[in-house]
């Protein structure tokens, strides 16, 4: 009788090694990269505020609109003969349908003509803020706020550095 135990418990512990246990498992994965055109921005048109009266007495501003139109306030006139009145305009390229962010200058940019100066503010552009490269590209009007002191001296004046507008997609 002591061998039918013995025999199976010699069975059991056959039995048991016999059986797989598995500790780890493997799984496989595929990996994928979308290569995108890079977006890159093109100055098409520099901005120009056109001809522009003062008063003696008073400042005032021109603001220039994205569209192209602009206003004016203070001490500030505009003449009937224009001159150039051009909002900047930049031509945004990349993949088509994504969306992108524009961001303007912050700072004040100082235009100047001989010792005399004149501050852009307040930039704004068409799209605002974001756009979409329908077609792969987009273009982009910006305008400003020309800050005119009162009896600001005659004169063309311009930007020495350039301002610039960036582009990121999203």
């Amino acid at each position: 009788m002591k061998r039918i135990p013995m025999l199976f418990v010699a069975t059991l512990t056959l039995a048991s090694l016999a059986t797989t246990v598995r500790g780890q498992e493997t799984a496989s994965a595929t990996a994928t990269a979308t290569i995108v055109t890079p977006i890159s921005i093109v100055k098409d048109v520099d901005m120009d505020f056109g001809n522009v009266a003062v008063q003696s007495t008073t400042a005032g501003t021109v603001v220039l609109a994205p569209g192209g139109t602009r206003t004016a306030t203070g001490g500030v006139t505009l003449p009937t003969t224009a001159g150039t009145v051009t909002a900047a305009s930049f031509t945004v390229s990349g993949t088509s349908g994504y969306t992108y962010t524009i961001t303007l200058p912050t700072t004040p940019l100082t235009i100047t003509s001989g010792a005399n100066t004149m501050t852009v503010t307040a930039f704004t552009s068409d799209p605002s803020g974001t756009g979409t490269l329908t077609g792969g590209s987009e273009v982009v009007n910006v305008g400003a706020t020309l800050n005119v002191s009162a009896a600001q001296p005659a004169g063309v004046y311009v930007s020495a550095t350039p301002f610039d507008v960036t582009v990121n997609y999203n």
